[in-house]
């Protein structure tokens, strides 16, 4: 608790993962609903600020789970960024819009969503500042697709990275070799690419930049 209370006092927002990192499919309403409330009170009572974002473990805001951004809303939420516009095997919603929009849930009240960042090479959606995705690609290559969504499409991008993609000593689970690739690749070079970016780029709180473009606005129900 002591360290949340700290991050928050150095004005970084903290938003919710969750709490017991089970994925949305895996809950019912009721069960995600609870595990929501457990995680928001846990994080307002260390940090002593509102929560007021969402992200789902392994993005599992996906067609079949859509029926999550009203609970969301209703247990205080402003915003989720759990969408990832692309295909994949285990999350996605590959038409989803791909920039920040709002999205109506019920009784015209809506939610904000932040998609995670995407570009398109040859048609094709590609992800572009994120976990494996930012381990996997050259720095000058994300680089790159990160201006071009800043410049030729004037959007904000949402990069994400979790604390152990930072620790190259951390114990190797024996797991088939497909999610080895993807948890351990190229940890060695996290920290360099991370340090880069953030000579690169200036970055602020995403409740701010959801304010700055429009979509995020409190309801009044709340």
């Amino acid at each position: 608790p002591a360290l949340v209370k700290d991050i928050a006092a150095r004005n970084h927002e903290i938003a919710c993962h969750g709490y017991g990192h089970q994925m949305i499919h895996r809950q019912s309403r009721q069960e995600f609903a609870k595990d929501l409330q457990r995680a928001k009170s846990a994080i307002e009572d260390a940090a002593g600020t509102a929560v007021i974002g969402y992200r789902a473990p392994t993005f599992s805001v996906v067609r079949e789970t859509m029926w999550s951004l009203e609970v969301l809303w209703e247990a205080g939420f402003l915003y989720d960024s759990s969408i990832f516009p692309i295909v994949h095997d285990r999350y996605g919603i590959p038409d989803a819009p791909r920039f920040p929009h709002r999205v109506s849930i019920t009784n015209g009240h809506g939610i904000a969503e932040f998609p995670l960042s995407t570009t398109t090479v040859l048609g094709r959606r590609v992800p572009i500042a994120g976990g494996g995705y930012f381990r996997l690609l050259p720095y000058p290559l994300t680089r790159r697709f990160i201006r071009r969504l800043n410049t030729r499409e004037h959007q904000p991008a949402i990069v994400y990275l979790h604390p152990w993609e930072l620790d190259v000593h951390q114990p190797r689970v024996r797991v088939g070799w497909l999610s080895q690739l993807r948890h351990s690749v190229n940890t060695h070079s996290t920290e360099g690419k991370l340090r880069r970016l953030l000579a690169d780029f200036r970055f602020a709180p995403v409740r701010d930049i959801l304010a700055r473009s429009g979509v995020l606005t409190p309801d009044a129900a709340h």
